[in-house]
């Protein structure tokens, strides 16, 4: 007696819900954000991404209100200082502000023979996607934002007390949604995608 063959799992909502997938502007993130179980989940799950090496090359840093608060400070002290155009710098920290809950995933890259640094720091992108997939999954909206403040030095080292090659792969908004995120035109596959035998 032979065993039967293994039948992978066939997911068609799951299939759909990528196809259709679509992000929630910030500004439409309202309370209630994930929180408890269902946060822990959904970091859990942002986890289970490509890691070669197993090395876990990111960290990860849940903003409360008091600690979103900061980031917003922190974003116009220093676009305000560098002279940046003060609309743009307004819209970077009014995100940290209205937004109910803020994730920071920092690429945190290990030194390694084998592993090169962007491959690391591709998995943390990885991550960033992987949560607001389980974010969506879980009835939350999801953005994925990033701007100057990601790779700005002084911004890295008073927020998260790191320094390059340390940067934030992005600043994952999560809430509630208040309307439906519209849609936006998608590139078209013969654009994109070529085949070869």
């Amino acid at each position: 007696m032979t065993d039967a063959p293994y039948q992978p799992p066939h997911w068609p909502e799951l299939a759909e819900f990528l196809r259709l997938r679509r992000s929630t502007p910030a500004q439409l993130l309202n309370a209630p954000a994930p929180e408890g179980a269902v946060l822990e989940d959904i970091l859990t799950s942002a986890m289970r991404v490509p890691d070669h090496g197993k090395l876990a090359p990111w960290r990860i840093v849940v903003h409360g209100p008091e600690s979103r608060a900061g980031l917003a400070a922190l974003t116009r002290e220093l676009g305000h200082g560098a002279g940046r155009v003060p609309e743009k710098v307004e819209k970077s920290a009014a995100a940290f502000d209205q937004s109910p809950l803020v994730v920071a995933v920092l690429s945190h890259p290990v030194a390694h023979d084998a592993i090169p640094l962007l491959e690391q720091q591709l998995s943390a992108g990885a991550v960033c996607l992987e949560m607001m997939h389980a974010a969506m999954a879980h009835g939350f909206g999801a953005n994925w934002l990033s701007g100057w403040m990601a790779f700005d030095p002084e911004f890295l080292s008073r927020a998260y007390g790191i320094t390059a090659p340390q940067f934030v792969a992005g600043f994952i908004h999560l809430g509630t949604p208040s309307a439906k995120a519209p849609e936006r035109p998608r590139p078209e596959m013969g654009d994109i995608v070529t085949y070869r035998d």
